[in-house]
């Protein structure tokens, strides 16, 4: 008989203490050992992580009410923009803001030492964080400007909200042009001097679940250090079967998450502001997503290794930015993780952009608090789409009237 599990009965296996939770690094060796039926029988959650810069991210902030009040048109934040189109003393701080005297890449490469994931680090640390606002003034709320500083407990409600994070899977970045370009991959030195990748392989979330057959609007998850949850599919969802010329096909990517959590239950080492020379400022994010096995279908996604994931090889130094066709072929993680690959017949040095041991730390963690019950699944109210909904990415168009 195929093995079928619910949600509610792995939930009750936590609270009893007698669920069998394996990271998606352990369940590997598991599965190779014990076979897809025994492992799926065995195993009741698997867990994943990543840590990495995710440039869709921010915080929603409500400072609560001055006397006397005031309706904050303009907010800045340790001298960094956050958006206050909404309501009186709400305001949204994007990761990626500057200040507005930042020379940003006016003297090339910019440094971006300091933008709006620092801002949200140094709320976590407990650091004062200087708040100014300016206002044209109403009747009910008469105050035109306001300078203070706050602190992280001083104000109602921090939502992190992040609109898109954990990409499924992501490009491998290298530099076919004669110059040093300064890139969200990192620098990439010219004529194929490196190359550089962004993703745990075989612990990133939407990689051990790539056609959702489990994550969803409400899914709970680790988010920077705290308990957050899936609001919806990201922004540039487009879950797809990557494939090559030839029509070959290499595995899942695309998929995007909207994701929420109180940032005041949230760690300052999960959530760190990161600087990109000469390309902008950003928040590193720690996200962890159990993934229930409720059949074999489900273990068999989970139980991919390195070894079956690939990463699209992509010119930055003209193709990417010029919107045009970069076909160099894919790289498997196991061998973006040897320290090199071998690109128009160039062997070159490898490195990520994101964690793996944080990412490792981040699955652990999650591991322990549902061994302890003190985290349950819960189940989606919506499952996500997936390559088989056929979503196809817009392209903006510049047209006259």
């Amino acid at each position: 008989m195929a093995i079928e599990k619910t949600y509610a009965e792995i939930n009750e296996k936590i609270k009893s203490g007698k669920a069998v939770v394996l990271t998606a690094e352990e369940v590997i060796g598991l599965v190779e050992e014990k076979g897809l039926t025994e492992a799926t029988r065995q195993v009741d959650v698997v867990t994943t992580g990543t840590f990495a810069p995710m440039c869709s991210s921010g915080v929603f902030l409500n400072f609560g009410h001055s006397k006397p009040k005031m309706k904050m048109q303009k907010v800045w934040l340790n001298g960094v923009p956050a958006y206050s189109g909404i309501a009186a003393v709400d305001a949204y701080l994007g990761a990626t803001e500057l200040p507005e005297d930042d020379p940003c890449n006016n003297n090339y490469p910019g440094e971006f030492r300091y933008g709006g994931g620092h801002v949200i680090q140094d709320l976590l640390m407990g650091k004062k964080v200087k708040l100014e606002a300016t206002s044209y003034g109403t009747d009910c709320y008469p105050r035109r400007e306001l300078e203070t500083y706050i602190t992280l407990d001083d104000i109602n409600e921090a939502t992190l909200f992040n609109p898109r994070n954990s990409y499924q899977n992501y490009n491998c970045g290298v530099n076919l042009s004669n110059r040093v370009i300064y890139t969200y991959m990192g620098v990439l030195k010219p004529n194929l001097g490196n190359a550089h990748y962004c993703s745990a392989g075989q612990l990133s979330p939407l990689l051990n679940d790539p056609y959702f057959l489990t994550i969803g609007m409400g899914t709970k998850i680790f988010l920077g250090g705290g308990i957050g949850y899936v609001a919806w599919n990201g922004t540039q969802h487009f879950p797809e079967i990557q494939k090559d010329a030839a029509g070959n096909s290499y595995g899942p990517a695309g998929g995007t998450l909207s994701v929420v959590g109180d940032l005041k239950q949230m760690k300052a080492n999960w959530l760190l502001g990161t600087s990109f020379l000469g390309y902008g400022a950003t928040l590193s994010v720690s996200i962890g997503i159990p993934i229930p096995i409720l059949n074999e279908e489900v273990m068999r996604c989970v139980s991919v290794s390195d070894r079956d994931l690939y990463a699209p090889i992509v010119d930055y130094g003209e193709a990417y930015g010029q919107r045009l066709p970069s076909d160099l072929g894919f790289a498997s993680y196991a061998e973006l993780k040897s320290g090199t690959i071998t690109v128009n017949g160039k062997k070159i040095p490898t490195a990520p952009l994101s964690s793996y041991p944080k990412a490792r730390e981040i699955a652990a963690t999650l591991k322990e608090w549902i061994c302890k019950g003190d985290f349950l699944l819960t189940e989606p109210v919506k499952l996500l789409p997936s390559y088989r909904d056929g979503i196809q990415s817009k392209k903006l168009e510049i047209r006259g009237l």
